[in-house]
């Protein structure tokens, strides 16, 4: 039997994974394994990204879009620390991600050497797994261990490589565990399952809010909340998880949700939790205020926001599918009919939102046309800003769509690198990513390499110069705006200079057409460069901590400057207020 290089072990190792992308960019103390995915290129496609940040985010937008392993590298050193924002964005996501990480030869580590970094020592934190090689004997197993406690633990696993050690040889071939892997999750606890029928009978006024831990029961859910009349509220990740048309939804709770959603927590007397460590305890129950019921396959998350009185570690999907094996545990439909009544009140407002028309474009109507024309499997990449706002409010996601976020790190940034992810994924679909003017100008290099791979995807930037969800941050806060203007960009003429298709919109006529053509296009990528009305993203409920916020930088901004400030429309502030 022939000698084989551990490079090309390594990318067997991928291969009976099913890995079938990775996103980086080669150098010299990760070339030894970039040169055996050349050489494997027919089995697994080499994504070169133009920064290692946008590589390790979009590593971790497929994790969260195909449920599968992401894969990123870089070289040791500089292209190793910008992957640590993608690889957090992962890491609190709990999504599985793999980082090859280049070093420095064996011969050279610990002398002080050009580019060398304590790699180790650095993604400790960020890893579940954390490995320096040391010796190609055992390279493809210790890649091997590193997948399975990715997926394991829903985290990151990190391999530190000294180039030297994928060139060397080994004269066997290695056998993954691929195939012979499966996670086992806890038995159902009959007993737990009994007393939380209990509860629900006895009920009068529950909200089930659900969370990704759910992502694989949109179906039990639906017909749980359907056979026994509970309204249902899910977390901005879950989005689209059960239809948000659906008539016993009522949208998301929090800063980006609906007032029917916060209204139905601060009356329910039972709150079923459904595979979500919401962190948000203000937009939950008042404390004592109702029973709580709580599914999550992580024993640690089991009461951690909101006091249990039945909680149960498990799969959400089996526990719910026990539920509705029970037939019919309640009947009494008056709080459903109360909130979906007061979900019509609040949709009727919306309609009203979405139908806008100025000019600037109002970001309302913009949001709701891409909710209009959506093809059934598009694949929504949305940025974190403003943009997650109008996502949140204006978007119908159904379950035959995709909708990811940086949900937990909440970093700018990551639209772009998701629908670069989502669109290599999925070459059959459309992605869509929507970001601010502040979040696109992060990662815009990397639009180049949608053209590069004649990616179709869509890329909308929501132009109003400056960076207007710290603006709103601020003055919620009660503190005067500082440095949150940014200088005009053309980024229509920057996607003509990449090679894409830039169009620029500035009223709601001009939008639906450039949007219209932009589906059109089959063989690169468009930017729409949307210019907005400074339209507020306000809450669905402005709480009292706010409403005290924005008093206080409305006394400060009229003692400043002898004015008074542009605030918006005391319409919408009473109506998210009372």
């Amino acid at each position: 039997m022939g000698k084989i290089k551990g490079s090309d072990l390594l990318v067997d190792v991928l291969v009976d994974w099913g890995v079938k992308n990775v996103y980086g960019l080669p150098g010299d103390s990760i070339d030894t394994t970039v040169d055996a995915l050349r050489r494997q290129k027919d089995k697994v496609k080499f994504i070169q990204v133009r920064h290692e940040e946008v590589a390790a985010l979009s590593a971790a937008a497929e994790a969260k879009y195909t449920d599968k392993i992401g894969v990123c590298l870089s070289i040791g050193g500089p292209g190793a620390i910008h992957l640590l924002n993608g690889l957090y964005d992962a890491k609190m996501d709990h999504v599985p991600v793999l980082a090859l990480l280049g070093q420095v030869t064996s011969k050279s580590l610990n002398e002080g050497y050009f580019q060398e970094v304590n790699t180790a020592k650095l993604f400790d934190d960020v890893a579940v797994f954390n490995r320096v090689v040391s010796s190609v004997d055992n390279l493809p197993d210790i890649v091997d261990q590193a997948i399975r406690s990715a997926y394991e633990n829903k985290g990151v696993a990190v391999l530190t490589i000294p180039d030297d050690i994928p060139e060397q040889q080994l004269k066997e071939t290695y056998k993954s565990s691929a195939r012979a892997f499966a996670l086992n999750t806890p038995e159902i606890d009959k007993r737990q399952v009994k007393a939380a029928v209990k509860l629900i009978r006895e009920a009068k006024k529950p909200v089930v809010l659900l969370g990704m831990g759910a992502k694989k029961a949109g179906a039990d859910i639906k017909q749980f909340v359907e056979e026994n009349q509970i309204p249902f509220i899910a977390t901005l990740p879950a989005k689209g998880i059960i239809n948000d048309a659906h008539p016993n939804s009522l949208g998301n709770v929090g800063k980006l949700g609906t007032k029917p959603a916060y209204e139905a927590m601060r009356n329910a007397d039972l709150l079923l939790m459904l595979g979500t460590n919401y962190p948000y305890r203000p937009y939950l129950p008042k404390k004592g205020q109702a029973k709580c019921i709580q599914v999550d396959l992580k024993a640690e998350n089991l009461g951690k926001r909101y006091g249990v009185d039945v909680a149960i570690q498990g799969d959400t999907a089996k526990i719910v599918k026990e539920f509705n094996r029970q037939g019919r545990i309640r009947q009494n439909a008056d709080f459903l009919n109360a909130c979906q009544k007061n979900m019509q009140n609040w949709n009727n407002w919306m309609q009203s939102k979405r139908q806008l028309d100025t000019e600037p474009l109002a970001p309302e109507a913009m949001a709701a046309y891409i909710d209009e024309t959506a093809p059934s499997d598009l694949i929504y990449s949305i940025d974190v800003g403003t943009s997650t706002s109008w996502a949140a409010r204006f978007l119908h996601v159904s379950e035959s769509q995709k909708f990811a976020i940086s949900a937990w790190l909440g970093t700018m940034g990551c639209g772009l690198p998701g629908a670069i992810a989502a669109q290599v994924a999925y070459p059959k679909r459309r992605a869509l990513t929507i970001n601010g003017d502040g979040a696109f100008s992060m990662v815009m290099q990397d639009f180049v390499t949608a053209v590069k791979y004649k990616l179709p995807l869509i890329c909308i930037v929501i132009n109003n110069q400056k960076l207007a969800f710290i603006q709103y941050e601020q003055q919620s806060a009660g503190q005067l705006n500082y440095q949150i203007d940014l200088a005009d960009m053309d980024f229509a003429k920057f996607a003509d200079a990449c090679g894409g298709i830039g169009i620029t919109a500035k009223s709601n006529a001009e939008f639906k057409k450039a949007l219209d053509r932009a589906y059109k296009i089959k063989d690169r990528p468009t930017l729409i460069n949307a210019y907005v009305a400074d339209n507020a993203p306000l809450p669905g409920k402005i709480v009292m901590d706010e409403a005290k916020g924005y008093l206080k930088f409305g006394q400060e901004y009229l003692e400043k400057y002898w004015k008074i400030p542009e605030l918006p429309p005391l319409k919408d502030i009473m109506r998210q207020f009372f």
